[in-house]
């Protein structure tokens, strides 16, 4: 599968922390996930206010859902991030927590990361976003 996508940094571009700026995919079938929540199996959520809890419970659960459809975080060929916060320091701390976990190839492509002012349930931190090509 890694032969259908190809990830680009065009030196005209600045450079980036691990991330594409481009990501390219050969025809063929694509899983869009649901942001991806701290939420535990029986939908508790996890961790209130403990970001980097929080995103193990996100990665896991990213990691879970990928693998239900066969993929891989190799496979992601777009990610969005979500933090509740302002905090530039804040904002890096997540973005080096999420590529430095179990789904942390998901970010070499092409990824976007908000700061964002509220998440959908109470207490929510982080919330991530992926889309996969899935391998044959």
């Amino acid at each position: 599968m890694t032969g259908q996508i190809t990830r680009i940094n065009p030196p005209q571009l600045h450079a980036t922390p691990g991330y594409h700026h481009i990501t390219v995919v050969e025809a063929g079938r694509t899983a869009y996930l649901a942001g991806q929540c701290p939420l535990d199996p029986a939908g508790e959520l996890v961790g209130p206010g403990d970001l980097d809890g929080q995103i193990d419970q996100v990665a896991a659960n990213a990691l879970a859902a990928l693998n239900a459809v066969g993929a891989e975080p190799e496979h992601v060929v777009r990610s969005v991030i979500y933090v509740v916060s302002d905090d530039g320091p804040v904002l890096g701390a997540a973005w080096q927590r999420l590529t430095a976990s179990v789904i942390g190839p998901a970010f070499t492509t092409a990824s976007t990361l908000l700061g964002v002012a509220r998440l959908g349930f109470s207490g929510q931190l982080v919330e991530v976003d992926l889309t996969a090509a899935l391998p044959h």
